[in-house]
């Protein structure tokens, strides 16, 4: 038998169509009508298909999640950029050196021109709103006669000093203005080499302008051996004029007053400087509420904890302060710290190093307690130091500003400087580290008690009386 004969061939042409020999059955009439039906839907089955593949992809990125848009930088310094000023600065200057031209008689008499006005110009940056206050550089208000504070919208102020701290290149000024911008604080403590930063300034007194870069090195010293450094280094382009300007994060936050750079050439290469505003703020708190920044001290003589002095000591940590010697009568060794201790922390932040602890320290206020933390013998013990003014020596007396700095100690009958800060009063005196004193306004001390009775008593110029090197030299103070 044929296959074929078991098979039923359905006609699905039109009713009046001739049969062509195949066999007709009963469900023509019904298949015919769908076949008419399927013919007619065909052209537009097939177009809903195709719309269908070509709108899968649009269709899958209406399904998928939402993500988030990243914040354009045009509308961060849209923000941000109304709280940075310019600062011109009108200073006396005289062009002369001799100073028989500083003598208003031998002016006049050969009708010498007057002392010439400089002008200088930096940046500045509105931390307060509601009270004007405006952070900037020392240098850049130093010496100043008038200070003029020009806004992004062009409005004019005089600025009123309220202070100002050379060793760590803060200055505070005040405006007395309505509708300011304020930048908002960031966390300078946070930020990572790597992240994205934003220099605002007035470079070269060609107005406000705005540079990018990354944030390139932390912890940076030795820019300004005089004073307290921690510079944050950045690659953002720093030029002459930018110099008390703001240092911002990609979200808008301040975490830094642009200060220095390295420039061979006179401008940018690529390598500027910023006090972090952790470091601003403490200085701003004490500027507000004394005009200036009252330093404090624990009584310890410090050094960087190395690999080859860890090893020594038997310890793990890379990081941290040894403590070299500890003055007698001083918060420390009233607390029990000894040499050979390492301070790994201060009130819960990691010392990374002596700079760091000096910092931490220094910009403590006076009064205040801090929470030391330290390694000795292999153990981590805690203990908690009162901070006494920088210008107290061991035995609790007020040294004159003059020594304000400088520490001593009693030395097998004789005064010894045991240690002077760098940037102190005594260091730019001239007063060092070593030096043995004699005799105060020719009065003989021979302890640290006789030398502060002796200063006490002294009235206008300190005449010190000390031996350096075995040498006898003579040291005059004001």
């Amino acid at each position: 038998m044929s296959v074929y004969s078991q098979m039923t061939f359905v006609d699905l042409r039109p009713p009046h169509a001739e049969s062509g020999g195949l066999l007709r059955t009963s469900v023509e009439p019904e298949v015919a009508r769908w076949a008419r039906g399927l013919r007619r839907w065909t052209p537009l089955l097939g177009l809903l298909a195709a719309l269908l593949l070509v709108d899968q992809p649009v269709l899958a990125a209406q399904l998928a999640p939402a993500q988030p848009q990243q914040q354009s930088l045009a509308d961060v310094l849209e923000r941000v950029t109304p709280a940075v000023v310019n600062i011109a600065v009108r200073s006396r200057a005289s062009p002369e050196t001799n100073p028989l031209y500083n003598d208003p008689f031998f002016r006049r008499y050969f009708n010498l021109p007057e002392q010439r006005q400089r002008l200088s110009a930096g940046s500045g940056v509105i931390i307060d709103a509601d009270k004007g206050y405006i952070l900037t550089n020392h240098h850049v208000i130093a010496n100043a006669g008038e200070i003029a504070v020009t806004l992004k919208d062009r409005r004019r102020f005089t600025a009123k000093l309220v202070g100002s701290d050379e060793a760590t290149e803060v200055a505070l000024l005040k405006i007395d203005a309505n509708n300011l911008t304020a930048l908002p604080l960031g966390d300078s403590d946070r930020l990572r080499v790597g992240d994205s930063v934003v220099a605002i300034g007035n470079p070269f007194g060609l107005g406000q302008t705005v540079t990018s870069g990354i944030v390139s090195a932390l912890g940076r010293s030795g820019i300004n051996v005089e004073g307290y450094e921690d510079f944050i280094q950045t690659d953002a382009s720093i030029n002459p004029g930018n110099s008390g300007g703001a240092l911002v994060t990609a979200d808008g936050r301040l975490v830094g007053i642009n200060t220095a750079i390295i420039a061979p050439a006179g401008g940018n290469v690529g390598i500027g400087f910023a006090v972090p505003i952790s470091m601003a703020s403490a200085v701003t708190k004490q500027l507000i509420e004394h005009g200036e920044v009252r330093r404090g001290r624990v009584g310890v003589a410090i050094q960087d904890l190395t690999s080859d002095i860890a090893e020594v000591l038997g310890i793990s940590e890379t990081r941290g302060a040894v403590v070299g010697s500890v003055e007698r009568g001083t918060p420390a060794a009233r607390a029990g710290l000894q040499a050979g201790d390492v301070i790994v922390a201060v009130d819960k932040h990691p010392i990374s190093g002596s700079a760091d602890l000096r910092n931490r320290v220094g910009l403590a206020p006076v009064g205040s307690e801090i929470e030391v933390e330290y390694l000795r013998d292999g153990s981590r013990k805690t203990i908690t130091l009162r901070v006494e003014p920088e210008g107290v020596n061991n035995t609790g007396a007020a040294l004159p500003r003059a020594l304000e700095g400088a520490h001593f100690q009693d030395a097998g009958g004789n005064v010894v400087v045991a240690s002077v800060d760098e940037g102190s009063a005594a260091a730019r005196a001239g007063l060092e580290t070593g030096d043995v004193i004699v005799a105060v306004n020719r009065r003989q001390v021979a302890t640290a008690a006789e030398l502060a009775s002796a200063l006490q008593e002294a009235k206008g110029t300190i005449a010190l009386d000390l031996y350096r090197g075995g040498t006898r030299m003579f040291l005059a103070l004001r």
